[in-house]
């Protein structure tokens, strides 16, 4: 596997250049290669004023590590002059060599000490977040590179548990590794030159030996650990999808009261998360009951050498006491130690899924030298097109068709014909296995996406709204739009009389996927948004085969409207909608069957004949079935005064 745009040396492009470098797994990349990955983020190029916070807090860092070094010492001071011993050293000031000052001095030191380790934090803050947000940049833009087949087969809610925890673990690791665990190795230099300087080489062995087991148990320790919390994670992914899936589908949940089994599904992923998580927290005390088990072996044993050479004569009280206060104080970093390991482990294996998301490669991507789209007339051509999803089903097989410049051709078929492909190839969500498309004589794959885009609008057959304002949903289609051109886009839409009677017009808010709004005004919020982005080609895409007649009829006014004088492709079930097209082609099992204008179509008596029969005596039967019941209400209201009376 390659690096990533988190961590990479081969990347494709820097992060400034906008470039997403590729990642390894999180097992194989190891530690130190995931910082220098890292690093760049946390000195970025274009952001001298990060720089200087970085310099300033290793600065403080190493200031905080001397005085942590230099506390115990008044420790010991304070009490050889308590027992009557002198060892203070003759560079202090006469008025602090006093007992009671050297006590002061030792809790001011204790107070200085922390004080600066919060500066440090202070002043580290602002580069560990921009690295954050900069790398949750990357994953969020690395989302909507992908293509469509991914996102079809995701699950909403998994995905955005994997990404909340990836973006926790990279902030786990550029805190503990960069912030803490360099000055954490800084103070062991320190601490072992002080003890062997005052005491013996014994004690350094003694202690050293003691680092050894205690960081030996926790790296152990820890490792078996990852494989429980990767189960934790892996089950908590699990429920989380199912309740955003369930509660994404409220409605359908009510319709066959399956609410009790929606919330079982739920219960049985919790309860293998809870058992998971039980395992996780229970082997975090056997941890820490491990590390201090070790801590106080080692403590014990130097303090028992401290001990004798004070019966000895060899050695002070005060150094008795300043033996215990330096290894209580190393007890500090090498706590740390053991929940720094476990912070880097966990982050690294919270951020292993992102990983794999991040190592995706974009299915349709832009040529090294893709031009923009030059829109001159806007004629489509649809050249001897195959497609396949998969080697084993064939969608499209030798299609070709030229949709003129400002005429509108409608593809119609049964269900499984291959119409809504042809939509999605000419968005070039997928690219085509056979043949080429063009618009104005230029293939697809030689422009860049998003200027393709750019000259397309779409009004699907399932509109979904951000939930968010109706405004915002318009505005959605130019970002860049004034109210003005919103509120007309409004009224060319026909929706704009319904929008001004709302409580609050335009800032209404439609809901999750627009569900506070019904199918007819959806459809007409995607035209006034396809309106105000104005594109030279449209694609109807069913647009109004889940509505009702009139409404139907409504919809295909405001449609009307939005295609004249653009080049326009209509996916169509209902054949009462593309009757007036310039050209209807029917698509059967993925090849085109018939092609020519609704009357041709009609005298042919073939596949369009049929539809189009079929269609009408189903059309009929709903008129004779509403017509009835109008009636029946009708009778009601007539006969009801006679009853009375």
């Amino acid at each position: 596997m390659a690096d990533s745009g988190l961590i990479a040396q081969r990347a494709r492009a820097s992060a400034a250049a906008g470039g997403r470098p590729r990642i390894v797994d999180a097992e194989e990349r190891g530690l130190m290669r995931t910082v220098r990955g890292l690093w760049p983020y946390m000195w970025p190029a274009n952001r001298p004023d990060l720089k200087r916070r970085v310099a300033w807090a290793f600065a403080v860092l190493v200031v905080a590590k001397i005085i942590t070094v230099l506390v115990p010492y008044f420790y010991k001071w304070a009490t050889d002059a308590l027992t009557g011993a002198d060892t203070a050293p003759a560079i202090l000031p006469a008025f602090l060599v006093a007992p009671l000052m050297l006590v002061i001095a030792y809790n001011v030191g204790r107070v200085v000490m922390v004080g600066l380790n919060q500066v440090r934090d202070a002043v580290f803050a602002s580069v560990g977040q921009h690295a954050v947000r900069q790398l949750s940049s990357i994953v969020f833009r690395h989302m909507h590179e992908l293509s469509l087949r991914f996102h079809l087969a995701r699950r909403t809610g998994g995905l955005s548990r994997v990404i909340e925890r990836g973006v926790k673990g990279i902030e786990s690791i550029v805190r503990f590794t960069i912030l803490n665990g360099g000055p954490t190795i800084l103070e062991f230099a320190f601490m072992a030159a002080v003890i062997w300087y005052q005491f013996d080489f014994v004690y350094v062995l003694v202690i050293a030996a003691m680092i050894w087991a205690y960081v030996w148990f926790s790296v152990k320790a820890s490792d078996w650990r990852i494989a429980i919390r990767r189960d934790m994670n892996d089950n908590d992914t699990e429920a989380n999808s199912k309740a955003i899936d369930s509660l994404l589908n409220f409605e359908t949940v009510k319709y066959f009261g399956n609410e009790a089994w929606e919330a079982r599904r739920f219960d049985e992923s919790m309860a293998r998360y809870e058992k998971a998580a039980t395992r996780v927290w229970t082997s975090l005390a056997w941890l820490n009951f491990g590390q201090a088990v070790i801590l106080g072996i080692g403590m014990g044993i130097c303090m028992v050498m401290s001990g004798l050479a004070v019966a000895r004569g060899e050695q002070t009280i005060g150094d008795f006491v300043l033996i215990n206060a330096l290894l209580i104080q190393l007890s500090i970093p090498l706590n740390f130690i053991g929940f720094l390991y476990r912070e880097i482990r966990q982050g690294l294996t919270d951020i292993e899924a992102m990983f794999d998301l991040l190592d995706v490669e974009p299915e349709i991507a832009d040529r090294p030298h893709a031009r923009p789209l030059a829109v001159r007339k806007g004629e489509i051509v649809f050249d001897r097109v195959d497609f396949r999803y998969d080697p084993d089903r064939p969608i499209l097989s030798d299609v070709s068709f030229t949709v003129p410049a400002g005429k509108t051709v409608a593809i119609v078929g049964p269900s499984g014909a291959g119409k809504s492909t042809i939509s999605r190839l000419l968005f070039r969500f997928y690219d085509v296995s056979g043949g080429r498309i063009l618009i104005d004589g230029q293939d697809l794959r030689d422009v860049t996406q998003d200027s393709l885009r750019a000259a397309i609008g779409m009004v699907p057959q399932d509109t979904v709204l951000f939930n968010d304002t109706i405004a915002y949903n318009i505005r959605y289609g130019r970002t860049g739009a004034s109210d003005a051109e919103i509120e007309k886009a409004a009224e060319m839409a026909q929706i704009g009389a319904f929008i001004r009677a709302l409580p609050a017009g335009f800032s209404t808010q439609v809901g999750e996927r627009g569900l506070k709004l019904s199918g007819g005004e959806k459809q007409r919020v995607a035209i006034a948004r396809t309106l105000l982005k104005a594109p030279p080609i449209l694609v109807l895409d069913e647009a109004t085969s889940a509505l009702d007649t009139q409404t139907e009829r409504d919809i295909q006014a405001a449609l009307d409207l939005v295609s004249r004088n653009r080049t326009t492709l209509v996916i169509a079930h209902r054949l009462s909608t593309v009757v007036g097209a310039d050209e209807i082609i029917v698509l059967k099992d993925g090849s085109i069957a018939e092609r020519g204008t609704h009357r041709r179509l009609l005298r042919a008596r073939g596949l369009y004949a049929e539809m189009w029969n079929r269609q009408r005596q189903a059309a009929r039967a709903e008129e004779r079935l509403r017509a009835a019941r109008e009636g029946d209400e009708l009778g009601i209201i007539v006969r009801r005064p006679r009853a009375e009376g």
